[in-house]
């Protein structure tokens, strides 16, 4: 199945679709999980882009892993650990960068050597 065709036979879709709510991305990111269609097929077929399509279908994984869990996180725990992570990367980068500064200020420059 491909393109539209095999999203309105199997009745889930529709044709022509005026906005995407999360009833309609759930049943097209399963439709890409299950391998009916892919992402490059639905791009063309809804105009959208695949890009956006990659997202939805990695934060359905992403929440599918959630789900199976024994002790799932909530909205709010997954997301807090994630802007604590990118806090974290961000102070990295940081250090590193002042790093690289500090080093720069302590190495004599070309018109100095001369």
């Amino acid at each position: 199945m491909s393109g539209k065709e095999g999203f309105a036979t199997s009745g889930k879709l529709d044709e022509e679709i005026k906005r995407w709510t999360v009833r309609r991305k759930s049943v097209l990111v399963m439709d890409i999980i299950q391998g009916k269609t892919t992402v490059k097929e639905a791009s063309q077929a809804f105009d959208l882009p695949v890009s956006e399509i990659d997202h939805w279908v990695a934060e359905g994984k992403r929440g599918l892993e959630n789900a199976l869990r024994v002790n799932p996180l909530d909205v709010k725990e997954q997301y807090e650990r994630q802007i604590k992570e990118l806090q974290q990367a961000y102070g990295e980068a940081m250090l590193e960068l002042r790093g690289k500064k500090k080093q720069q200020n302590l190495m004599p420059s070309d018109e100095e050597v001369r």
